[in-house]
């Protein structure tokens, strides 16, 4: 009998793998043992998915430094982790397109507010899909990473971890808040779902208050020093946030989304 892993020479008494560790599997697949598996996987207190997300919460410096240092088995590694987000997100996407997307009518929600109020800014509402919005809200999602992992990357340049390991840290805390946000807001959906465009926008600096919290462990700042380093972090975000908001306005117009005379005080 030979390890269906790795073909590695198993003796008939031998329940795991000497070599690679696997478990052997001697009967064929049931509902029955299905199930066990994927309760084992996703539910038993012990297993990695369920540690990495608690000590993320409690404390994330342990997941992060132990990754960075070379520890490898003992939590999610952040690649499989952001699949993992990627994967919730997508049934997220999925569930509210097909039955609760009423509930996520940001168009409505924004038109109401007086910084949309003028005919430039209805025009581009107007423009605006929240189902084609959603498609590309992975990509989108996957795209912050880097750029977050840049700017604390210039933000703690004088700490030990290098661009790499800085998108190591977003990986998990980005993938976390995914994970949490998902979970919690189809719970929204399912019983209050009229609150679901408040819950959206309150987690926003719950995710600030949780990379403050992260932050001052991973690094061991004082509360001063971290009030700092977010506020010095915010300020380059603000920044790239402007110039992209300008990349974006310029492509408007050359796509024909924007016409500079919307933009035309109206005479009197």
């Amino acid at each position: 009998m030979n390890c269906k892993n790795c073909q590695t020479e198993l003796q008939e008494q031998d329940d795991y793998c000497l070599k690679c560790g696997g478990k052997v599997i001697r009967n064929r697949l049931t509902l029955k043992n299905l199930f066990t598996h994927l309760s084992e996987t996703f539910f038993n207190y012990d297993n990695k998915l369920l540690r990495t997300i608690v000590s993320l919460i409690t404390k994330p410096e342990t997941v992060i430094s132990s990754y960075v240092e070379g520890v490898r088995k003992r939590f999610v590694n952040p690649i499989s982790f952001f699949g993992l987000s990627l994967t919730l997100a997508g049934i997220s996407i999925f569930l509210i397109k097909k039955f609760y997307l009423e509930y996520f009518d940001l168009q409505a929600w924004m038109m109401n507010l007086e910084i949309f109020s003028n005919e430039a800014a209805q025009q581009a509402l107007a423009n605006y899909s929240t189902s084609d919005s959603m498609e590309y809200s992975s990509l989108i999602f996957s795209a912050i990473i880097p750029v977050f992992a840049l700017l604390s990357w210039i933000v703690f340049y004088d700490k030990k971890y290098n661009l790499t390991e800085h998108i190591v840290i977003y990986l998990y805390s980005m993938s976390l808040y995914s994970i949490l946000s998902i979970i919690i807001g189809q719970l929204i959906l399912l019983i209050i779902p009229n609150y679901y465009i408040s819950f959206v926008f309150l987690s926003y600096p719950v995710i600030l208050l949780y990379h403050c919290f992260l932050l001052k462990r991973l690094f061991k700042l004082s509360f001063s020093e971290t009030i700092l380093k977010t506020f010095l972090f915010l300020v380059l975000f603000i920044i790239c946030y402007i110039i992209f908001g300008i990349i974006s306005f310029v492509i408007g117009l050359i796509t024909g989304t924007f016409d500079l005379n919307n933009f035309k005080p109206k005479s009197s």
